[in-house]
């Protein structure tokens, strides 16, 4: 271990074999920049012995954790990642609430620019060449009128498939992403197809790199952080 980092947990999002971890990094007088531990792995996800306590529980959003790291290590518009070290547990310091995010929350003008988007999505890719002009790749914004849709959405390469999809607005824009949140995706893929409200949240977003043979970075809801459970928003809605 060369150093750690102390983070308040703000996204712990699936993917094919691991999980992304973000954060803002916990300063003696308040927050410092975002950080993204990542593995040794090709696509850098953190595997769950590597991320979980030593007492066996798995971090939570809103979790303060200290995380032992080897060094930093950005690629391309990716500047948030610092390589974790996988031989000692992350520990456990402490947790903030939800009225803590108003002083973690952004206002940048646009979420990586607009005008490019997916067969289902709206303003939610980028072509690498665009993406690498930006310094950062994840944002925590408080989002205008967001809906989440849960629909089937054929691929142009794979068979039809349910989707957990955040419909918002923000500085007056129009944004459509896929939702990789997994308690999210829990909550709202028992349901029925359908579009759902919802209040009082933040969304932290990720711009990711680029995957498949079109070169594009996709934007992703790595969050949906509200003001009480996603289950207990969803009751009140049924």
């Amino acid at each position: 271990m060369n150093y750690s980092k102390r983070i308040v947990c703000l996204a712990n999002s699936r993917r094919p074999s691991g999980r992304y971890v973000a954060g803002r990094e916990l300063l003696e007088g308040g927050y410092g920049g975002w950080i993204r531990p990542v593995s040794a792995r090709p696509l850098g996800e953190i595997s769950l012995e590597e991320r979980r306590y030593e007492s066996g529980m798995e971090p939570q959003i809103l979790d303060t954790i200290e995380i032992p790291m080897i060094g930093t290590v950005p690629h391309i518009h990716r500047t948030e990642n610092h390589m974790i070290d996988a031989a000692y547990y992350w520990m456990k310091k402490g947790a903030l609430t939800w009225p803590d995010l108003a002083d973690l929350a952004e206002r940048p003008r646009s979420l990586w620019g607009n005008g490019d988007s997916t067969r289902h999505g709206m303003n939610d890719r980028m072509d690498q060449t665009l993406a690498s002009q930006f310094g950062n790749s994840i944002l925590l914004i408080e989002p205008e009128f967001l809906n989440i849709h849960v629909h089937t959405e054929v691929g142009m390469l794979e068979n039809p498939r349910r989707r957990v999809r955040a419909d918002f607005w923000y500085e007056g824009t129009r944004y459509n992403f896929i939702v990789t949140d997994p308690l999210a995706e829990q909550v709202f893929l028992a349901l029925d197809a359908d579009e759902y409200p919802l209040k009082n949240v933040y969304l932290c977003l990720s711009l990711s790199e680029a995957f498949g043979g079109d070169r594009c970075c996709h934007k992703l809801v790595e969050a949906i952080i509200g003001d009480q459970p996603l289950c207990d928003s969803v009751q009140h809605m049924l």
